[in-house]
């Protein structure tokens, strides 16, 4: 199911609303997409999160996205150059059939397109979950600091020195 974006030109990148996050594939022509699905799981199910090994496949749009909503997302053309078209689907075709790593965190569907589209491969969703954690893991370690202020920063008591277990230096 489409939203109002206009219809996909052969490389264009293809953002896919699944439930909980965004799968990606590359328009290939003919209404046809190349995607990487983890090996053995459904592109929707929880499970693409354990995967180890991925599938480059060639499949109707229609069938990769099913009910879900899909837009054309060439969201990174102003900061880095695509290849030609023709590239981009050369390289997308010549990866089909193929068994490949995959780690949702440093190699998922998104670095996949990113990499065939741009020559990079980057994954802002992975990018966005790492700024969030890091941002929420800052909070409680900041947050107290701030609330108790400087005055709380400092020892109220003075600390005595030990003697050196080593005796008096010569």
């Amino acid at each position: 199911m489409a939203s109002a974006s206009h219809t996909p030109k052969v490389g264009d990148l293809i953002e896919i609303f699944v439930v909980g996050f965004q799968h990606w594939a590359v328009y290939v022509g003919n209404d046809y997409v190349v995607h990487v699905v983890p090996a053995g799981v459904r592109v929707s199910s929880i499970m693409c999160v354990l995967a180890k090994k991925a599938i480059v496949k060639k499949e109707l749009l229609s069938e990769v996205a099913g009910k879900d909503e899909y837009r054309v997302n060439n969201k990174h053309d102003n900061k880095y150059p695509p290849l030609p078209s023709n590239k981009i689907v050369q390289l997308a075709m010549e990866k089909v059939g193929r068994e490949v790593h995959y780690s949702l965190t440093h190699n998922n569907c998104e670095h996949f397109v990113n990499k065939l589209r741009y020559g990079i491969s980057r994954s802002d969703q992975v990018m966005s979950v790492v700024k969030a954690i890091t941002d929420a893991t800052r909070l409680p370690i900041v947050g107290p600091l701030v609330v108790l202020g400087p005055r709380s920063w400092k020892k109220s008591t003075k600390s005595k020195a030990l003697p050196s277990p080593r005796g008096p230096l010569s």
